[in-house]
């Protein structure tokens, strides 16, 4: 990518998209495309082409979808997947349409099986079923990679794809039933603080084994890939590294300053035991996280506390 050229981030009031939106003006282009959903309306064909016809972008990051957790996910499973599976279509068939150089495709780590091997390695996808609670939005998200291949294949359109572990950082969603375990934690922790709660409950056992990926540290791959990379395979981006449960709960109490007990309680599930991604095909191509766990958190919860009304109203 040139400082000159035009790019559209799809997507730009979620947590990646926000934070690609960051780095490209850090990185000094001048050219950002953004649109909100009541501007653009991705699940329209005609509405993306117009857009496209009009704005001319050079490069496309795709990371708009629609995203819940489990309740969610079983309880509009029509809209899981067709939504997505629309947003995904228009974009990319847009993109190759009006002449973009190349585009990036943001999965998820949800796309490979419930019982992949650990680490998990890009070709166990579709080698076994699929985690049933998010299976809507894993399908959608495998049919966009497969379409980013198949334009390859019979345009020679530039897509390429990239799968994510757990990602965390600011604009992350902080709401009490919806968030994901580590804004979730840290929503709890911080709330326990500041009403000064003698202990928190804490989920399970703590053993299960987590890996998760700060956004910003996640973006400086993507802004990796889009200068060096150009395959048909789709390739994981991590850290390499995990956590327990437990030491995560320990160390959001020590960067959060909460020094109440916590009652692990067993009689709820622990989920899946581990779920880390193989990251041998980004470190070959010479990338690797440098972003620390401890400063990331450090810096998600200065950000959190900055932004504490609106992040848990989000």
């Amino acid at each position: 990518m040139d400082k000159q050229d035009r790019i559209y981030v799809a997507g730009h009031r979620g947590m990646v998209g926000a934070a690609i939106c960051r780095r490209l003006k850090a990185d000094g282009y001048q050219n950002i495309l953004t649109c909100t959903r009541q501007e653009l309306d991705l699940t329209n064909q005609a509405d993306v082409n117009a857009f496209y016809a009009e704005a001319r972008p050079d490069h496309v990051f795709l990371a708009a979808a629609r995203v819940g957790g489990i309740h969610a996910n079983n309880t509009y499973p029509a809209e899981f997947i067709g939504n997505n599976l629309m947003i995904q279509t228009n974009v990319i068939d847009g993109a190759y349409r009006h002449g973009v150089k190349k585009l990036l495709f943001l999965g998820s780590s949800c796309i490979y099986p419930k019982h992949a091997p650990q680490p998990i390695p890009e070709d166990s996808l579709l080698t076994l079923p699929l985690e049933p609670t998010n299976q809507w939005y894993a399908v959608a998200k495998i049919a966009g990679l497969k379409l980013c291949q198949a334009y390859r294949r019979q345009y020679g359109f530039n897509a390429i794809s990239v799968m994510p572990t757990n990602l965390y950082g600011p604009e992350d969603n902080f709401h009490p039933e919806n968030a994901h375990v580590l804004p979730a934690l840290m929503l709890k922790v911080h709330k326990a603080k500041i009403e000064h709660q003698p202990n928190i409950t804490a989920w399970g056992t703590g053993s299960p084994l987590r890996e998760f990926l700060h956004v910003d540290d996640m973006v400086d791959g993507l802004m990796f890939l889009m200068q060096n990379y150009d395959e048909e395979e789709i390739i994981n981006i991590g850290v390499g590294q995990e956590i327990s449960i437990r030491d995560l709960v320990d160390l959001m109490r020590e960067v959060v300053g909460y020094e109440g007990e916590v009652i692990w309680d067993t009689s709820k599930p622990d989920g899946t035991p581990r779920k880390k991604l193989a990251t041998d095909r980004m470190s070959k191509l010479g990338w690797n996280s440098s972003m620390g766990f401890r400063e990331g958190l450090e810096h998600t919860y200065a950000w959190y506390k900055e932004n504490f009304e609106h992040a848990r109203a989000s």
